[in-house]
């Protein structure tokens, strides 16, 4: 008996030991930057022991001192800690992109990654802000499968947008969806502002936008304020941009040389260059080293029910040619209030001010104006070019000088809504949101008077002075508008059922008004001096009775309403399904015609939730597939059923004007929206424990019904018809690898890659029919990729008249001239002759993104090309005029033998100069997009200042380019779809270093 009690004695007190070992442990949950992470599940590891962190990050929890916490919170990487009989454990999360409990936005909702049925890539906003671009879209550029962005120079320009290809030959650009907000730019949005954007692919994903979505839709989320705090958030960076290269064209003593054995080649008399000594680089003259600069302060506070937040941006960019400029600044308030537990106000304000200083200087000016020619006497006296190019060059310096400071271009921007939700009966949710969207544009200008030029003396001919005769004393005004006002009402369901079922279904209704109205007016009078400064710019300081005047005016407006539906289930989280259907009407269409059905079927399998799934090493697979109709009416204007006149003046007799009136245009009363009907499989992997991934999908879309503008042959007059069939179908890979090597040291690797085969199946009513673009070398036909170049086969240089014996030519060829190949074997060369020479297109898009992180120290690393498209050197042609040439002249044909690739210099050879693969470059290229190094400070050292986290960073951006075609940048303007691919002096995309401090107070 006392053996027993002996033994209770010592169990007691060993459980009296062990109860006496739990801990009471505190910490702090943070993220990377050093923010608290508000309701943190922290979890003692084998036991349901639990608690969450607070509003500011903190936590209690009593635990054993031998036990391990496990860390968890949506979107972030789960961490494991040892409590070793600690009793403060502080823990910081990583984001976790690969996450498939990440919350992604789709349309009207939100929906877990790994419960998609569609394809659609997200990326976060702290990766775009990474970027020094004004438009967030730019920001894109190789970082989504699929996507194909087209930067531009241009300072504050929007870059044109493709989602798996061009589907029409009218419009082909996919929609943005800004906080709900269906819009077609988004140059108000400031990166600083963005929380992520969704690129919505298939139609899964892109049929419950209905007719808006048969182009893809680009979902943008803009930031809240984080729930328990109050922040302070600045972004500001400065840099410099330049040219990084320049088009190659010959000095001086290359053109002399030149043109000297042109004039022989024409018999011509020789020129005489006493006078004209100087060596002029022009291209050097119009570009310069431009500053730039983005700034964005956002203050955000979050109480018990109220959160707000406000925001002011500020950017500048200067352009690298000359005069030009870009400025916006940016003003956003948001609110949310919880009313009670059931119901929910907010709304949000966006206010968008900018001023573009454009220029008229067309780069061609430099590269055609001939090296010989000085610049300038004096502030207004500049030297003219020689006579034999004075009719079609002027002198590019003062035209800039001309233009500079000359016109005032403001808008204003105002995007808005308010909503309310209502949470009723557990599961249901109604929301009502109501949005608006404003832009006014106005722009004023004068003509500055007239500059003096000096045309220096030729030979013997005397040295003189004349004044321009472009008109001096003019003054123009123009004003455009345009409103949007947008409603949307959704009632959601949302239950799970026994843990196995969920179920979100989704109905609504949405209407939908766009208008503008523009106005323009000039007057001029040639016995008036426009005074320099912009308070006199007004029509009406031209005043007399009878000034010469110039007034256009125009308006448009259409109105959609639509009803939309969806319905998501999950059974066990493996078997996905998703159907959408939407019905819209839209006034742009005749009345028999305004009303379509769109839907979708989306279906998933999460293989690996499978019982007989035991792949060791994959930790997730799932494959989707979906199937669904898409509509496009954007591009267009509206009520094109209808007749349409054109009233001009005639002339005048006696004392009136008679004018005439004339059809516009055909009207088409059947015309309707574009149908894309489309089909995606894809496949989902997540492996060695969750460090690889995987995401391929496979497409193939149809677009029935083009809507095109056909001219009628022989007269001036077109219509709009809905004509032709076009596919696209590819492939999208994107493929990842997240690791570390020990505690220290993390990095990131993210290729990705598309191809696209673009086809047009039929256009027309017979296989001939066919739409040309950019003077005839763009061609689209049935059969073949649209907008494809067409034109002549260079086989060499005809070499000697005996080569013309036995070569196919043009009757009137010599040698000199370019060979061409006889695609037809006739014998002869003829239009007949011409065939596909390649697409403007790329058909392979790609990019390679990588990052690391060492302690303190960050770097970034990202690449994008494309390959598989041809560059039309357009302004290559002027070489053949009487203009300064390219250095690839230097190599021309000047007898047997000496070159099979450049022609004889002569202007007058008019076969040389018809569209061939001779004009054309491959269009491949890939891009060192960005190079950036960081450095962030330890959070306990700010304290003291105030500041919660502090990052520096140097950033490159577009530094190294590595292509074979010849202009300022390999990315040829695609936005005109029959016509695109031409390079007829782009506005250099530029080389940018930046400085730059991300803090939070």
């Amino acid at each position: 008996m006392e053996r027993k009690i002996l033994l209770f004695l010592c169990l007691f007190s060993f459980s009296l030991f062990a109860f006496g070992q739990n801990l009471s442990v505190t910490g702090k949950v943070s993220d990377a930057n050093g923010e608290p992470l508000i309701g943190v599940a922290v979890l003692l590891k084998g036991s349901n022991i639990a608690t969450q962190t607070n509003a500011q990050g903190n936590y209690t929890i009593s635990v054993p001192s031998n036990g391990t916490l496990v860390f968890t919170y949506l979107g972030y990487s789960t961490q494991e800690i040892t409590i070793n009989n600690r009793t403060v454990i502080n823990a910081t999360l990583a984001e976790s992109s690969q996450s498939l409990e990440q919350v992604v936005v789709i349309g009207y909702g939100t929906q877990r990654k790994r419960d998609l049925t569609g394809s659609i890539t997200s990326i976060k906003g702290e990766d775009i802000e990474k970027s020094p671009n004004v438009n967030p879209i730019s920001s894109l550029q190789g970082k989504v499968a699929g996507l194909t962005v087209v930067n531009s120079g241009v300072p504050g320009a929007a870059p044109t947008v493709r989602i798996r290809g061009v589907n029409s030959t009218n419009a082909s650009n996919p929609i943005y969806v800004v906080d709900g907000v269906i819009q077609t730019n988004i140059d108000y949005v400031n990166q600083g502002d963005i929380e992520s954007i969704e690129v919505l692919k298939d139609p899964s994903s892109t049929a419950i936008f209905g007719v808006q979505g048969g182009n893809g839709v680009i979902v943008i989320t803009t930031k809240r304020a984080a729930k328990g705090q109050t922040r302070v958030a600045l972004q500001s960076s400065a840099g410099i941009q330049s040219v990084p290269n320049k088009i190659d064209v010959v000095d001086a003593a290359g053109f002399t040389r030149l043109y000297t054995a042109q004039l022989a080649n024409l018999n011509a008399p020789a020129f005489d260059f006493t006078n004209y000594t100087a060596n002029t680089d022009w291209q050097d003259l119009i570009f310069k080293t431009a500053a730039m600069q983005n700034h964005n302060l956002s203050i955000s506070n979050s109480g018990e029910k109220t959160t707000t937040l406000l925001s002011i941006g500020y950017n500048n960019q200067e352009g690298v040619l000359r005069n030009t400029n870009f400025q916006r600044f940016n003003v956003r308030f948001n609110e949310e209030i919880r009313v009670n537990d059931n119901i929910k106000i907010g709304g949000d304000i966006v206010g968008s001010h900018y001023i573009v200083d454009p220029s008229d200087v067309s780069f061609n000016s430099a590269l055609r104006a001939v090296p010989i020619v000085p610049v300038q006497e004096d502030a207004n006296t500049y030297y003219s070019m020689p006579s034999f190019q004075r009719a079609q060059v002027g002198n590019p310096i003062a035209a800039l000088n001309r233009s500079d400071g000359t016109e005032i271009n403001k808008g204003y921007r105002v995007v808005g809504n308010i909503f309310g939700e209502v949470t009723f009966l557990k599961n249901f949710k109604w929301r009502s949101a109501f949005y608006t969207d404003l832009s006014f544009n106005g722009t004023r200008n004068y003509s500055r008077l007239p500059f003096t030029f000096i045309n220096l003396g030729e030979g013997t001919a005397p040295t003189t002075r004349t004044v321009d005769n472009i008109v001096r004393t003019s003054v123009g005004q123009s004003q455009n508008e345009f409103r949007r006002y947008q409603q949307d009402h959704t009632l959601t369901f949302d239950k799970t059922i026994n843990e196995d079922h969920k179920v979100t279904a989704l109905a609504g209704f949405s209407s939908l008004y766009t208008g503008s109205t523009s106005l323009s007016a000039s007057r001029r009078d040639t016995t008036l001096n426009i005074p320099d400064s912009p308070d006199f710019w007004y029509l009406d300081i031209i005043n007399n009775s009878n000034p010469a005047a110039d007034v256009n005016g125009s308006g448009s407006g259409s109105a959609q309403l639509s009803y939309f539906a969806r319905v998501n289930y999950a059974f066990k989280n493996k078997y996905l399904v998703n159907i959408s259907a939407r019905r819209d009407g839209i006034s742009k269409f005749a009345p028999a015609n305004r009303w379509g059905t769109f839907g979708s079927v989306g279906l998933g399998w999460v293989a690996s939730e499978e019982d007989f799934f035991n792949i060791e090493k994959i930790d997730f697979l799932k494959f989707r597939a979906s199937w669904g109709t898409l509509g496009n009416a954007n591009g267009f204007g509206e009520n094109l059923f209808l007749p349409g006149l054109n009233v001009t003046d005639v002339g005048v007799f006696g004392d009136n004007v008679y004018p005439s009136v004339t059809p516009a245009y055909i009207p088409d009363p059947a015309l309707r929206w574009e149908v894309t009907r489309g089909f995606d499989l894809g496949l989902e992997l997540r492996a060695l424990d969750y460090r690889f991934s995987a995401d391929i999908a496979l497409y193939d879309r149809k677009t029935n019904g083009i809507l095109t503008r056909v001219t009628i042959p022989n007269q001036t007059l077109s219509f709009l018809t809905n004509l032709g069939n076009i596919t696209n179908r590819g492939i999208e890979v994107a493929l990842g690898w997240n690791d570390k090597i020990g505690n220290d040291f993390k990095y990131s690797f993210s290729p990705n890659f598309s191809y696209n085969r673009n086809k047009v199946e039929s256009i027309g009513n017979n296989f001939n029919f066919q739409l040309l673009g950019n003077g005839g070398a763009n061609r689209t036909i049935s059969g073949e990729p649209i907008g494809h170049f067409f034109g002549y086969r260079q086989t060499g240089i005809i070499q000697s008249t005996a080569d013309l014996d036995r070569t196919p030519a043009f009757g009137d060829s010599l040698p000199g001239d370019i060979a061409y190949a006889d695609t037809n074997g006739d014998g002869v060369i003829t239009p007949a002759d011409r065939v596909n020479l390649g697409n403007p297109f790329p058909n392979f898009n790609y990019g390679l993104n990588l990052s690391f992180s060492y302690k303190k120290f960050d770097a970034m690393i990202e690449g994008q090309g494309v390959a598989g498209n041809y560059v039309y050197t357009q302004r290559r042609l002027a070489s053949f005029a009487i203009v300064n040439y390219e250095s690839n002249r230097l190599n021309a044909w000047t007898g047997p033998g000496t070159s099979n690739v450049e022609p004889i210099l002569d202007n007058t050879r008019a076969n040389n100069q018809l569209f061939s693969s001779y004009y054309l470059e491959p269009g491949d290229y890939f891009r060192l997009r960005t190079v950036q190094l960081g450095y962030t400070f330890d959070a306990k050292g700010l304290s003291k200042a105030g500041m919660k986290t502090l990052r520096l960073y140097v950033s490159g951006q577009n530094m190294i380019t590595w292509s074979k075609t010849t202009g300022y940048t390999p990315e040829a303007p695609l936005s005109s779809i029959l016509g695109g691919g031409a390079d007829n002096g782009i506005f250099p995309l530029p080389a940018i270093y930046t400085f730059g401090i991300n803090a939070t107070f």
